[in-house]
């Protein structure tokens, strides 16, 4: 049984320091699938230790690979294109969605039956998203209702490639169908009418897969060639956007304010929040911008900012999904209103996080509306003293977190257990730049 453990959080007077994040959950969960499909020995540092990335090392170890530990450095023995073993036991992702998501596309193209489970948070979200596709190139699966954990990958060494346009923008069905197409003979194909974020083609390609992108008529078409020869790599895992966003945006609206982060993955499809930030006035700093591991990599420093509401495009959802629920706080003390659009896959998240953000915002004294496929936030002072239910959502319990910081009132999470999936020693590093959370 899971054991809730409340948090509290009240105003501070000030948040300086420079500070590390955790490595990029995406680019670990990569790093770590990628490598041991690769022929060689890996060595991956930066690595995000979180209960999510510990969850895909575990299931790749039951699927054969070998991996170890040693200090800070992470060791991966590939076995190669179609070395994978079967697994004697169930795969249990735990809160890993973009785990299970890519692992599902990883075994389908094998002559063996994979079974995955999850937490309860991970069961309740629907993964016939990814199941679609890989149906349609020969797996089959036996699922709960809905398409939901736990579930049974049939997988078949007699898979075909496909050309599949994504009905929705996610990087984690497009990821499932390239795993399972580098194990396919022929040139399978993803379409997408919105950019996701690539750090798979881009990681693929470091390893030496033929792997192509072309824009036509604005979409754009990513082609894999299966069976490629992968050799390993040294991987440098650069810090989290998404996590450093939290003491970025608590930096921005707590007075007196400095935060420098280093080592920063700054994708372009991963910074829709900065821009979005920078666009309501927010005094952001980017520095000494390089690439490592085929990723754009910079420092950022956040300052104190007097933020002022805007209308957020739908058409930067893609780049900053995981991010509406600390926007949402930066919106709460913003001048005027914000609007956000194109919210849908909110929905489907590690809770229902649309409604989870509104019924937070509202409880803690924040006027707002939720769309269909929107939030319209009412900025200025937060009265706080509300005691927010996370739905074992991580990104939920640490905005509201950084929500506490300026409210009037303490704000309480019902839980703040699930922060460990992303940023193990969240409170304890807030607490040590200025914050006041108490009860971890």
């Amino acid at each position: 049984m899971h054991n809730p453990s409340p948090l509290t959080s009240s105003k501070t007077k000030s948040i300086k320091g420079n500070i590390t994040v955790p490595g990029d959950k995406s680019i670990s969960h990569r790093s770590l699938m990628l490598s041991a499909i690769a022929i060689g020995s890996a060595k991956i540092t930066g690595i995000l230790e979180g209960d999510d990335v510990i969850a895909t090392a575990n299931a790749l170890r039951a699927l054969g690979v070998t991996i170890k530990k040693e200090n800070d450095i992470w060791y991966v023995d590939g076995v190669g294109v179609g070395g994978l073993a079967e697994p004697a036991s169930v795969l249990d992702m735990g809160n890993a969605g973009t785990g299970a998501r890519l692992m599902m596309g990883l075994v389908a193209p094998y002559n063996f039956n994979t079974i995955f489970t999850g937490d309860a948070s991970l069961c309740k979200r629907p993964m016939a998203r990814v199941i679609n596709p890989l149906e349609q190139m020969g797996a089959r699966f036996i699922t709960r209702s809905g398409g939901r954990l736990p579930l049974t990958v049939i997988g078949s060494n007699s898979l075909m490639p496909i050309t599949y346009e994504l009905p929705v923008a996610s990087a984690q069905v497009k990821s499932a169908i390239i795993l399972a197409g580098l194990n396919t003979p022929g040139v399978t194909t993803v379409i997408e009418s919105e950019a996701t974020r690539d750090h798979t083609e881009l990681m693929l390609r470091g390893l030496g897969a033929e792997i192509t992108v072309q824009e036509k008529d604005g979409k754009r078409h990513i082609s894999v060639k299966g069976y490629p020869k992968l050799k390993s790599i040294d991987i440098k895992v650069p810090s989290d956007p998404s996590s450093a966003a939290f003491p970025i945006v608590a930096a921005l609206i707590t007075p007196d304010s400095e935060i420098t982060i280093k080592n920063l993955c700054m994708n372009p499809n991963r910074t829709g929040l900065f821009i979005t930030l920078q666009e309501m006035g927010a005094d952001i700093e980017i520095n000494n911008q390089r690439i490592e591991a085929g990723d754009i990599v910079a420092d950022i420093t956040a300052r104190s900012s007097k933020l002022k509401g805007i209308k957020v495009p739908a058409s930067r959802a893609p780049s900053m999904i995981d991010e509406y629920p600390i926007l949402s706080i930066a919106a709460s003390v913003a001048e005027g209103i914000t609007i956000m659009e194109g919210l849908a896959e909110l929905k489907v998240k590690e809770s229902d996080r649309l409604q989870a953000i509104a019924d937070g915002l509202i409880i803690n004294g924040v006027k707002c509306g939720v769309g269909s496929d929107s939030l319209t936030v009412h900025g200025g002072k937060i009265p706080g003293g509300g005691l927010v239910k996370t739905y074992m959502d991580h990104r939920i319990a640490m905005s509201f977190l950084v929500m506490g910081m300026v409210s009037e009132n303490s704000v309480t999470v019902d839980d703040g257990a699930m922060i460990n999936t992303s940023f193990p020693g969240f409170a304890a590093l807030m607490n040590a730049v200025g914050s006041n959370i108490k009860g971890y």
